[in-house]
């Protein structure tokens, strides 16, 4: 069973419709990507999974549950969390308070310091950090705090949307190995991103988003070797 199943989702804004009759599946405790370049649908699908963008047809089951009409926080306390595209740190604040932040749906502290230790066992780096202000770190240290805050949720899926967006490739590469790295520990994934070299090389499975609509699918291996796809992605 799909730990997450979008069916014959369209939506868009205004009267213009982004997203056509898609239909993905993610699996429990797998690692599923969503390839596209910029203007696809991406980051619609993202926002109608998080009920921000609501369905105009079709539906978003997660764990077999309809998430038609729920609050974007319900749906984060659901166990769905998202770490943004471009970082979206809090640059006045610490690295330790970004994190909280993320777990600010969690009243027992003994907990919330519990998952704290558990970010800094993946990231030592923020530990080191953890009094330094955010914005004061540089691209790569700021997206292991986009990633640990989304991780101090505790959620069953984690959202990844562009994480190489912006960053040097030695930050990228370490970024995915991280990405790697929490799914290898039981963490579902859904990673969104156009670097479809390093995607394609974690994943499990995938689908390319071409203009609002899914153009092919299929195992990260058959993804790789598909000549559409090499010919988008690969040059």
């Amino acid at each position: 069973m799909s730990a997450l199943t979008v069916k014959g989702l369209t939506t868009g804004y205004d009267k213009v419709n982004v997203l056509h009759d898609v239909s993905i599946d993610v699996a429990p405790g797998k690692i599923t990507c969503i390839l596209g370049a910029n203007g696809a649908g991406k980051s619609t699908l993202i926002r109608a999974i998080l009920g921000l963008t609501p369905p105009r047809q079709g539906q978003i089951l997660w764990n077999g549950r309809d998430l038609a009409g729920e609050k974007t926080h319900k749906i984060v306390a659901g166990g769905i969390s998202c770490i943004p595209e471009g970082r979206k740190i809090f640059p006045r604040m610490t690295v330790a308070e970004n994190l909280a932040l993320g777990a600010f749906l969690e009243k027992n502290s003994a907990l919330v310091r519990e998952r704290l230790e558990k970010v800094y066992t993946i990231f030592p780096r923020l530990k080191e950090r953890a009094i330094q202000l955010a914005g004061t770190m540089s691209g790569g240290e700021q997206a292991m705090v986009s990633i640990g805050r989304g991780l101090m949720a505790e959620p069953q899926l984690l959202v990844i949307d562009e994480p190489s967006l912006g960053l040097s490739p030695l930050y990228v590469k370490e970024n995915f190995n991280v990405i790697k790295q929490i799914n290898a520990m039981g963490m579902t994934v859904l990673l969104v991103e156009q670097n479809a070299r390093q995607t394609l090389a974690i994943s499990h499975y995938g689908y390319v988003l071409s203009q609002g609509r899914v153009m092919a699918e299929g195992t990260a291996q058959a993804l790789a070797a598909n000549d559409e796809v090499r010919a988008a992605y690969f040059g």
